[in-house]
């Protein structure tokens, strides 16, 4: 019993600690396309506001009917970077849909994929969304 006291009590200092540091502390991150280990990532916010009329992150789903009842139901993820190199993959893993459908606004995007040595053959991989308080905009926060 006293073990599981001490242990709540140092997760408590912790997590106060924690939300500390971190206040109002932003985490910029700026879209980059490695072709080479075939990875993109970057945050949303960072990629709308750039410097630059190019550079852009994101994924999305879409379902579209066959027209004898069925539909064809696809994800994808695509970005450019600041050098306008550019990658956009494509799935239908239910796994990678659900993940696509999970994302949240202003977040933080990564993804892999496998070919695309022509733009149109790349698959997606891995797909993973981070949704936390630094990336979100100054006007959703406030003028901080």
């Amino acid at each position: 019993m006293k073990m599981s006291k001490t242990i709540m009590a140092i997760g408590g200092s912790l997590a106060v600690m924690t939300t500390a540091v971190f206040a109002g502390y932003v985490q910029p991150q700026q879209v980059t396309v490695d072709l080479v280990e075939k990875i993109a990532d970057g945050d949303q916010v960072s990629a709308r506001t750039a410097d630059n009329k190019v550079e852009f992150i994101g994924c999305g789903i879409r379902k579209i009917s066959d027209g004898v009842g069925g539909f064809l139901h696809f994800g994808f993820c695509q970005a450019t970077d600041a050098k306008e190199v550019k990658i956009i993959c494509y799935s239908q893993d239910p796994e990678l849909l659900d993940t696509i459908s999970s994302s949240a606004d202003y977040g933080y995007v990564t993804f892999s994929w496998e070919g695309g040595e022509k733009e149109e053959q790349a698959t997606c991989t891995r797909i993973g969304f981070s949704n936390q308080s630094f990336y979100l905009p100054k006007n959703v926060v406030g003028n901080n």
